[in-house]
């Protein structure tokens, strides 16, 4: 308890599954957690269950493509609590297509979502961690953008620009004590996958090919991303977790 004593933590998606999942991990371990999605109504329960336990946090409104939503949000980040220690960019969406049936407007949704949210986040929570002489930024990707066959080509996209924005932003800001890293879930059992997973052929293939004998959970990957939050990862940059069970190491 208390890895994140006196820190200020903005998680995005934190409405369900694993942003919810971090979120409540981190007011746990001390944060003080801004709860941010556009799902207010579970988002608001996420910060209930966090209160209930003696946590601190607050719900806010969040489209992550909308530049000025994300200026609002730090604001009231600072407004509320000081500074920004933490960003963990967590909100994405999947449609399942291949190239040629992934029309322009699946496109462009995924990746407003998927990258631009992390672009916007990352520019702006920046601008508040200089001021405070560091942060840590965890951005999620997924196996999607290190390995092929997901049948989810403007997904896949959408990660590996992830990928590529963490290492060069890691790079660029290290001098200034703001590291930044990315974690890549494999198959992991939330309500974003919850259509693969009701699909028995497919659960029992993604499980024969995963080497641990169990699925991934949100708490698997809750608990990478704090230690990488964290001040116990204070000489960790631009590196990449990978928490899949396995899946790629095959």
């Amino acid at each position: 308890m208390g890895r994140l004593n006196g820190k200020v933590a903005i998680i995005t998606g934190a409405a369900s599954g694993q942003g919810a999942c971090e979120a409540e991990v981190f007011a746990k371990e001390g944060a003080k957690v801004v709860a941010v999605d556009v799902q207010m109504e579970p988002l608001q329960q996420v910060v209930s269950n966090i209160k209930s336990f003696g946590g601190e946090a607050i719900a806010l409104k969040l489209d992550v493509s909308s530049e000025e939503e994300w200026k609002s949000v730090i604001a009231q980040t600072v407004e509320a609590y000081g500074r920004v220690d933490i960003l963990v960019n967590n909100a994405g969406v999947i449609i399942s297509n291949n190239i040629e049936n992934c029309n322009l407007d699946e496109w462009n949704k995924i990746q407003n979502i998927n990258s631009t949210g992390v672009y916007l986040g990352t520019k702006y929570a920046i601008t508040e961690m200089l001021k405070t002489g560091g942060g840590s930024i965890v951005n999620i990707s997924s196996i999607d953008s290190i390995v092929g066959g997901s049948s989810s080509s403007a997904y896949a996209a959408s990660k590996g620009s992830v990928r590529s924005l963490s290492r060069h932003t890691a790079i660029d800001y290290a001098k200034s004590n703001i590291r930044v890293n990315s974690v890549y879930p494999g198959y992991i059992i939330t309500p974003m996958n919850e259509k693969l997973f009701n699909d028995v052929e497919k659960r029992e293939y993604i499980s024969s090919q995963t080497a641990l004998p169990y699925l991934g959970n949100p708490q698997d990957v809750a608990y990478g991303v704090l230690f990488l939050a964290s001040d116990e990862a204070r000489f960790i940059t631009g590196t990449e977790l990978v928490i899949d069970g396995g899946y790629t190491a095959k």
